[in-house]
C-alpha cells in the first residue's frame, strides 16, 4: 500500500474504531493496525493515530 493510501486508511480506522492505530513500514509497503496488535520493531513505526489526543 502506498504511504498516502495507508495514511488515509489509518486515520479512517482510528476515527471509526476509536482505537489508536499504528502506521508502519515493511518491505512490501505501509500497513496500519491497532497499536495493541503491533509487536514489531518500533523503528518501523511511521506514525501513531490517536483520535483521543486531538
Amino acid at each position: 500500500m502506498s504511504l498516502e493510501a495507508a495514511q488515509r486508511y489509518a486515520w479512517n480506522l482510528a476515527c471509526t474504531l476509536k482505537v489508536v492505530i499504528i502506521l508502519f513500514e515493511t518491505d512490501q509497503g505501509y500497513y496500519a493496525l491497532p497499536s495493541d496488535d503491533y509487536d514489531g520493531d518500533a523503528d518501523k513505526v511511521v506514525r501513531e493515530y490517536d483520535v483521543f489526543a486531538m
